[in-house]
């Protein structure tokens, strides 16, 4: 199995699972453990941002990191992410097999595509296992990630 074929793989079970957590965030909530802490829906943006400039820096040969605002509602957020999602499979699966050898310019340095799509995927993951933790102070449940929660067992 090539590398494209095996990241295309995770990419797709944690986009699902992802969706899965960013759909338990409540609208409305401007929860944060602590001032420092960004809101569950900015973190939820985040990650709709970081996958967006990750393929289309792929498809350009250079990271570019432009987010729009955050929506202003939850809602808009999981149907950006959902809508996003829906097409990712397809820009993974189309990019040239010679992509995944070239390195990209990331923020003025080269870097391997290998290291920035991994990299990507586990901060993303990062992000979503911050929100698992707050789905229940924000009277939410957390969904199965890798196993059963007390709240899907």
């Amino acid at each position: 199995m090539d590398e494209r074929t095996l990241f295309t793989g995770f990419w797709t079970n944690e986009s699902r699972t992802t969706r899965n957590v960013l759909a338990r965030i409540p609208e409305g909530s401007d929860y944060r453990p602590d001032p420092k802490s960004r809101t569950a829906q900015e973190i939820a943006w985040q990650i709709v941002c970081e996958e967006k400039m990750l393929i289309e820096a792929l498809e350009s040969g250079k990271a570019e990191w432009a987010p729009a605002p955050t929506p202003p509602t939850m809602k808009a957020v999981l149907e950006a992410y959902e809508q996003q999602s829906a097409g990712m499979e397809p820009r993974w699966s189309a990019l040239p097999a010679d992509r995944w050898d070239r390195p990209v310019e990331f923020f003025g340095s080269q870097r391997s595509v290998s290291s920035i799509v991994w990299g990507f995927l586990f901060d993303i993951i990062h992000h979503r296992g911050q929100l698992t933790t707050y789905l229940r102070p924000m009277g939410s449940t957390v969904p199965q990630v890798y196993g059963p929660t007390a709240d899907e067992p």
